[in-house]
């Protein structure tokens, strides 16, 4: 639990956020945002879903994690769901300055939403989220699982709470509009996230030039070796020759949502070494667990 808490606090505090707030404009609309126990609601959901991932997770091992192409769909799903959030607040913008009370009926409606959109953010998992839930996979505990999860849960706390007071006051202005602008812009980057996770996004054309870094032969086997960063992979694109077995060094630089890859169908945390068949002419892709950065094998 404590580790989880400590992952919270330090790394999950600004991905997560940034990954699954956008949820939380769904509390934001019809007048009743400005009730701060949905806030709590939310919260309580998440920690609901996250201690209940994590028992499974600690019970039945990698078993029950989503693969890529779920989490991919699961993604695009968010993203669109806060799409249609931000163009709701920024349709009642003038209305959510003027004063108004919602009715009791709006209100239970909220009050059911919000532990509801809470528990969903479990479907949309932050780079640190990976982390923790492989951690909780490693324990071998339902408990333990559990309190790694929820430990986590409780970490990010704070942050989802400011952000829920923010949408509380911002609903309440003009501002409500360029809220929902924003809000737009991140609901289409986890839209392009889900993308490129499921590898819908086509590859790029190969570098040309000198400084497309190469492939070594060891053994007859080549090798890769790629270093995760805060920025990304590096080097980004790498060539091979096709036919070929290859091995990927995956390095670690920076702790961040690079720590985790989808490689070949399969999440991997780093550091870690992928050995892969010989491959046919052609990219190869490889992502970050939340779909942001990409890296390229190009084999020829």
């Amino acid at each position: 639990m404590a580790g989880g808490l400590a992952a919270g606090l330090v790394a999950g505090t600004a991905t997560c956020t940034a990954t699954q707030g956008g949820l939380m404009m769904g509390l934001a609309g019809d007048g009743h945002g400005r009730d701060p126990a949905l806030v709590a609601w939310f919260l309580a959901g998440r920690l609901a879903s996250y201690g209940a991932a994590g028992a499974l997770l600690g019970l039945l091992g990698s078993a029950v994690s989503p693969p890529p192409q779920a989490r991919a769909v699961l993604l695009v799903a968010a993203g669109l769901t806060v799409v249609a959030y931000a163009v709701r607040i920024m349709r009642r913008g003038r209305a959510a300055c003027a004063p108004a009370t919602p009715t009791a009926q709006v209100r239970n409606a909220a009050r059911y939403r919000a532990p509801l959109l809470g528990a969903a953010t479990i479907l949309v998992p932050c780079g640190v989220t990976l982390g923790i839930e492989m951690l909780a996979v490693s324990s071998g505990s339902p408990v333990a699982g559990a309190a790694a999860m929820a430990g986590f849960v409780v970490g990010t706390a704070p942050a989802f709470a400011l952000l829920g007071y923010v949408l509380r006051h911002v609903s309440r202005t003009r501002l409500a509009r360029l809220a929902g602008v924003v809000a737009v812009a991140a609901g289409l980057w986890t839209v392009g996230a889900g993308l490129n996770l499921g590898g819908w996004l086509s590859a790029p054309a190969p570098a040309a030039g000198p400084g497309l870094a190469a492939a070594r032969m060891v053994d007859g086997t080549q090798s890769v070796t790629v270093w995760a960063t805060r920025e990304g992979y590096r080097p980004a694109m790498v060539s091979a020759r096709a036919g070929v077995p290859v091995e990927v060094v995956f390095k670690v630089a920076d702790r961040g949502c690079t720590g985790t890859v989808t490689i070949d169908g399969r999440d991997v945390p780093l550091p870690a070494t992928v050995r892969l068949p010989p491959q046919p002419p052609g990219t190869l892709r490889y992502v970050c667990g939340m779909g942001m950065y990409t890296g390229f094998i190009d084999f020829s």
